[in-house]
């Protein structure tokens, strides 16, 4: 049986999301703001990164499909499009706790062994 090829960083995303503002928290994402087609206010980043206030009260139309982040927020009280692809999040976090999760480059699924007697292997997720 092959495994499965849809990415699980979007799933995790939003898992993380929905625990973090069901704590009463705020959700803040770290994107890289230099990925190709992200659209971020740039004057915005540091070091080519940009953390982003995530919560439902501090965005309108909030959306983490398995492609993109897609919202509007307010950057110096100036509403904005925000629209990254959900590869250019490198993690969420509570601005509370500090508690989430930092995201890594997905290596393409592993091959099947060819004699089909492979053991399962698992793998710690930090």
């Amino acid at each position: 049986m092959a495994a499965p090829s849809v990415p699980r960083r979007p799933y995790l995303l939003r898992a993380m999301h929905e625990w973090i503002t069901d704590c009463g928290q705020t959700p803040h994402v770290v994107v890289d703001a230099d990925a190709p087609d992200a659209v971020v206010p740039s004057e915005h980043a540091r070091e080519g990164r940009i953390v982003l206030n995530v919560s439902y009260h501090a965005t309108d139309g909030l959306n983490i499909s398995n492609e993109r982040l897609t919202c509007s927020a307010r950057f110096g009280g100036i509403s904005q499009l925000v629209d990254v692809p959900i590869s250019a999040v490198l993690g969420i976090y509570s601005r509370e706790t500090g508690e989430g999760m930092v995201f890594r480059e997905e290596a393409p699924p592993p091959e099947s062994p060819d004699d089909g007697g492979g053991r399962p292997r698992l793998k710690v997720v930090k």
